[in-house]
């Protein structure tokens, strides 16, 4: 999440839907847990979580815009991005001007593969750190919108915005940004129905109070076969309102969390049938006070994790619920550039150069439909089903789950085919 990222917040309101609401590189897996035998209890009846949606937006805007001066200013690691990034990342990184770097907040690294000649829109953008990646993966002839809510934050994007295009060699620039809330992307003229192919988001949507509302703009400017590319926090269990009342807990990224079985259910009602995580760590509690909080309140096994997730935007007749069995494979050519021996689609799905790789019809139409098909032979069709995917399960798919806390005993990773 971008300092900008002030522009998302959600609350869980019952039910989870009716709210007031790395790529780069697959790359972060974030959960923190709150270092306690207490045990969490989530409230039944949910309450909103603050008077209303403008208070939300105030509030984060004021703690990235003026609270926080820089990441080391950050009380968790839930807006860091864990691990490093591979190396041609890192190279347009080195590209970008230092005070842009300082002020970037987030859980992932969030480009994906195959951008070139692409529009991307960057959601909760901040000082433009992700643009920036993205303005040089898209080349010239692409395009990269970000949008952020906090002045400051759009402020410092656009003061360096003739210094990155000097810098990358381009005659002009290919990014634009837009101040505004990322649940109103309809009062964005440039962003039509079905204008963008890749939507990238950095911890963000967290900290939105409308999530189903960004979800379904998402949803609506993707062109067929596009997708959201994103990172973020999500919890273990639903969050009890005491947690979410506390405005430092938003800000750093927990309060707004979603309980990720409530992410999975609200993204296939938005149209997004089958989301695809890529990574996921998890993410540690440094603060002592923030610590305290949580353990207070009685959620002392409240767990959190940064997980990076890929929702394509298919038509309802390609994706199935479920991860159904049609007999197909698909043979990887190698010639996405970077991934000459193999290329992961997700985090249980890395297909090596000219192996036959077996594959539910939801990930033949992922690959089939998408920017990717030139990347790939085919085999087979629709024309015969032989049942669901064993393993096509439903418990928490993050794989750092399994390594402690309460949920390691049922943790079972994302695979399905």
């Amino acid at each position: 999440m971008k300092l900008s990222v002030a522009s998302a917040i959600l609350s869980l309101s019952s039910p989870f839907w009716a709210l007031p609401c790395n790529a780069f590189s697959p790359s972060s897996r974030v959960r923190l847990q709150a270092k306690s035998s207490s045990s969490l209890f989530a409230t039944k009846e949910e309450k909103p979580l603050f008077v209303d949606a403008t208070s939300t937006h105030s509030a984060v805007s004021s703690y990235y815009g003026q609270t926080l001066s820089s990441s080391d200013d950050l009380k968790t690691n839930a807006c860091c991005t864990a691990g490093s990034p591979i190396p041609h990342i890192q190279d347009a990184i080195n590209n970008i001007h230092p005070e842009v770097i300082a002020k970037y907040y987030g859980c992932g690294f969030v480009t994906p593969d195959e951008l070139e000649g692409c529009t991307v829109l960057d959601l909760g953008c901040g000082s433009g750190r992700d643009v920036y990646i993205a303005s040089q993966l898209v080349g010239e002839n692409g395009r990269v919108i970000g949008v952020d809510m906090t002045t400051e934050q759009i402020s410092t994007a656009r003061e360096y915005q003739e210094y990155h295009t000097n810098k990358f060699g381009y005659e002009k620039s290919n990014v634009v940004f837009h101040q505004g809330l990322i649940e109103e992307l309809d009062k964005i003229a440039e962003l039509e129905d079905n204008s963008v192919d890749v939507i990238i988001s950095n911890c963000v949507i967290n900290l939105c109070p409308d999530k189903e509302a960004v979800l379904k703009s998402c949803h609506r400017v993707l062109k067929p076969g596009g997708e959201l590319y994103f990172s973020d926090v999500y919890s273990n269990r639903r969050i009890a309102q005491e947690l979410r009342d506390d405005e430092v807990l938003w800000g750093e990224c927990l309060s707004g969390a979603l309980y990720w079985n409530d992410f999975h259910h609200l993204a296939k009602k938005c149209g997004f049938i089958d989301p695809r995580l890529v990574d996921d760590s998890v993410i540690t509690i440094n603060d002592k006070a923030v610590q305290d909080t949580i353990t207070q309140s009685g959620s002392g096994n409240l767990e959190f994790y940064s997980a990076t997730y890929r929702l394509f935007k298919l038509d309802d007749t390609k994706l199935d619920p479920m991860c159904e069995d049609y007999g197909q494979a698909v043979i990887y050519k190698g010639t996405i550039p970077r991934f000459e021996s193999g290329w992961a689609l997700d985090d249980h799905h890395y297909m090596e150069t000219g192996k036959i790789f077996p594959v539910c019809g939801n990930t033949y139409n992922m690959l089939k439909e998408t920017r990717f098909e030139k990347h790939f032979d085919f085999i087979g069709d629709f024309s015969t089903h032989y049942g669901i995917f064993d393993g096509c399960g439903t418990s928490i798919p993050y794989s750092s789950a399994g390594t402690s806390g309460t949920d390691a005993a049922v943790a079972s990773g994302g695979g399905c085919c």
